[in-house]
């Protein structure tokens, strides 16, 4: 099952979601382009590594290294391979735009960065003297289906449905894509090669955060005929 598209029309043109997606696809053509070793030393660099973050590892850092706390930004613009990216930027370009329009551009950017520092944090705490490196856009990504979910559950979300010789596009509500999603995100826990509970804090943190990024309804003005 593989979201392609969703029927809900935005009236903007999302600046913002295409900016996010750029700056991925030209930190991966980077990562690219770093011999083996150098840009395995990139990922541990600006990746999040929990024990870094928490004080628990026993290997002490350069003194100009990236302070650590702000890798809970960076690792947002890093990716293992190309399937992990096309994968995110794929779901990001679904889903984005319609959030950046409802929330506005800078709400929106703010609200995609601490929906990613917020799944850092759930991959931290789940795992503080953890020193594998997490990274990928995957956090921000649940945060954002976490709001569409809020915002838009009934919108119609076209999937991809193969199985052997049975190939459909379906309109399916957004409530059971990523009701689904989320579902496999939880059962998925304990998986090596995946930070799944980031995904899962991402997902839960857009869900509640949505509500305070929205832009509160003008009043109405009062008139008074005479």
């Amino acid at each position: 099952m593989l979201p392609i598209k969703d029927e809900h029309r935005i009236p903007i043109i999302p600046y913002v979601t295409i900016i996010l997606m750029a700056l991925n696809i030209l930190v991966w053509i980077y990562q690219l382009t770093l011999p083996e070793q150098l840009e395995r030393l990139f990922v541990i660099k600006y990746g999040v590594v929990p024990s870094f973050v928490t004080g628990l590892s026993d290997i002490e850092l350069p003194p100009d290294w990236f302070p650590r706390v702000f890798t809970l930004l960076s690792f947002q613009f890093l990716h293992g391979d190309l399937f992990h990216l096309a994968g995110n930027m794929l779901y990001l370009f679904i889903f984005g735009n319609n959030i950046e329009a409802g929330l506005g551009r800078v709400r929106y950017a703010a609200f995609y960065l601490l929906g990613g520092v917020l799944a850092g944090i759930t991959h931290v705490l789940v795992g503080p003297a953890s020193q594998i490196p997490m990274i990928g856009a995957s956090g921000s990504i649940a945060a954002v289906l976490g709001a569409y979910l809020v915002l838009y559950p009934r919108s119609r979300i076209v999937i991809f449905i193969w199985f052997f010789f049975f190939v459909r596009l379906v309109p399916v509500p957004a409530l059971l894509v990523l009701g689904v999603w989320f579902i496999l995100q939880v059962i998925s826990v304990g998986g090596e090669g995946t930070a799944w509970m980031a995904h899962i804090g991402g997902f839960v943190a857009g869900m509640l955060l949505i509500r305070y990024f929205m832009p509160k309804p003008k009043a109405a003005t009062k008139r008074t005929l005479h």
